[in-house]
């Protein structure tokens, strides 16, 4: 093996190592949550209220107003194409 096949060998268990810390990091913070709502599950119930209200009142004005420059609020444009 030459050096620069050495070097990008380093190279990449530096990458994985990164990204291993990374994926160590986003599980200690998912294991964080749910021992939360283990601990206060009417905390993750008022949550899981706010987000469902929310996404709620999204879809209704999705749906009385259709996407932005469709013709009287309709969803889908026909056009034709000969």
């Amino acid at each position: 093996m030459t050096a620069e096949y050495e070097e990008h060998a380093q190279e990449v268990v530096q990458h994985l190592q990164a990204a291993a810390l990374e994926l160590i990091a986003a599980a200690r913070a998912m294991l964080d949550i749910a021992e939360d709502v283990v601990k206060d599950p009417g905390q993750a119930v008022a949550m899981a209220s706010v987000v469902a209200h929310a996404a709620g009142q999204a879809q209704q004005h999705a749906r009385s107003h259709g996407p932005p420059g469709a013709p009287d609020g309709h969803r889908v444009q026909h056009i034709r194409v000969s």
